[in-house]
This record gives C-alpha cells, sequence and structure tokens, in this order.
C-alpha cells in the first residue's frame, strides 16, 4: 500500500499550492511555500480544502492575518469552497525545508 504522502497533487490541490506561494510570512517576507512551511494539501471532492502547515517556532503565532491571507489564498482557487488549517509541530520545521529560493532570499548559504 503506497503511503499518502506520496501520492501526487490532484490539479486543483496543485492550484491551491500555487495560490499558497502568493501568502507571504509577515515576518521573513517570503512565501509559505518557499519557506517549507506547507506539509500538504488536500481538496476532497465537495472542495473542502485541509493545508496542514507549521510555523518557524511554536512560539510564532498563526495570526489572524496569516489565518485570513491563507484562507483567502486557498479559497480564491476555482472549485475550493472552504478552507481548514491543520497547524501541527511534527514534523519540526528547520532550514533544511527551505527553498534554494527563500535561503538566498535571506541569506542563508549552505
Amino acid at each position: 500500500m503506497a503511503d499518502e504522502k506520496d501520492t501526487p497533487f490532484s490539479p486543483i490541490e496543485n492550484k491551491v499550492m500555487n495560490a499558497l506561494e502568493e501568502v507571504i510570512d509577515p515576518e521573513l517576507g517570503i512565501d509559505l511555500v518557499n519557506l517549507g512551511l506547507i506539509y500538504d494539501v488536500k481538496v476532497d471532492d465537495n472542495g473542502e480544502c485541509t493545508v496542514t502547515m507549521t510555523l518557524t517556532t511554536m512560539g510564532c503565532p498563526l495570526g489572524d492575518i496569516l489565518n485570513r491571507d491563507i484562507t483567502k489564498a486557498v479559497t480564491s482557487v476555482e472549485g475550493v469552497t472552504k478552507c481548514n488549517i491543520n497547524l501541527v509541530w511534527e514534523p519540526v520545521w528547520d532550514l533544511s525545508r527551505m527553498s534554494r529560493f527563500a535561503k538566498i532570499a535571506l541569506g542563508i548559504h549552505g
């Protein structure tokens, strides 16, 4: 049986990921996808989307602004009717999850 994480995104889930690239972390100025904060996106047959994500630190609040921006981006995708945010702390986020783009933008080399 294949692991659920190995299942490729559907076209609508890819559109959600693209929309999430427009959501900028207010502290770092880089989008959530390139920061590696989005762990998974699932859209069910009813158009309900669940975004599984984390934050850079446990003390970092998922502020109203970030919550609103994520919901707005996700529900802007045609066919998505609702957005649920599943905030997780495992696996723990670290710099290795960032894209090369994010590392360069933040001046992190390695």
